[in-house]
């Protein structure tokens, strides 16, 4: 069973590293919270929560065949969903290193439309891929695993988002001091505990309340 142990200054922190670090959601682990948070007498003996997170049930793998059976189905929810909404665009389900993505490609370069559908810091985009992962899930009867970009945005993001997570993580391991990156999505803090993952002097977790949650890359302790 997959297990990894993290700290954080409170519960909830330490537990969305965890899941950061191992990609799976809540629902597919088990929590132990090993060390309650302390915040000590005038700053002395203070303490970070501490939680061992084990991996319930490994998400289900599912064969070319069916993330293909699942582009498909998003394609056409996509292609409907759009086509109420006068836009036009090219649908294209593409698989790419066992991911299903879902491409929208506008018809004209400069259309304003794409942008619409990104919306700002890509909120608009996620919204949409949520409603396409409930679609294909009622469709097929489980759990949809498509990723719907509109013009590469997400590609694009995920590259720049995770060699400037490596860039700071390094840099924080060289200096010996955290640093707090600027206010991100749950997508983009993913896309940057995976990155820091990688870096074994340095660890990451998250602080604050959504649409101001952001991540802080620190030493490992």
């Amino acid at each position: 069973m997959e297990e990894i142990r993290r700290s954080a200054p409170s519960v909830e922190e330490a537990v969305e590293a965890a899941l950061g670090h191992l990609g799976v959601s809540e629902q597919e682990v088990e929590v132990q919270v090993l060390q309650e948070p302390r915040q000590g007498l005038f700053g002395l003996g203070a303490q970070e929560a501490v939680v061992l997170v084990r991996v319930r049930r490994r998400r289900e793998e599912l064969s070319e065949e069916d993330l293909v059976e699942q582009g498909e189905v998003a394609a056409e929810f996509l292609e409907g969903l759009l086509a109420r909404m006068g836009i036009s665009a090219t649908v294209e389900p593409t698989l790419e290193d066992g991911t299903m993505y879902v491409d929208v490609i506008g018809e004209d370069p400069d259309d304003e439309d794409m942008g619409l559908l990104i919306g700002r810091r890509g909120q608009t985009l996620e919204a949409l891929q949520e409603l396409t992962r409930v679609a294909v899930g009622q469709r097929l009867e489980t759990r949809a695993r498509v990723i719907v970009d509109v013009e590469e945005y997400k590609r694009r993001q995920r590259s720049r988002l995770a060699a400037r997570a490596r860039e700071i993580a390094q840099r924080v391991a060289r200096t010996g001091r955290e640093e707090r990156l600027e206010p991100m999505n749950a997508f983009e803090r993913k896309v940057v505990h995976d990155a820091v993952a990688l870096i074994p002097a340095v660890e990451s977790v998250s602080e604050g309340e959504d649409p101001e949650r952001r991540v802080v890359v620190r030493p490992r302790a």
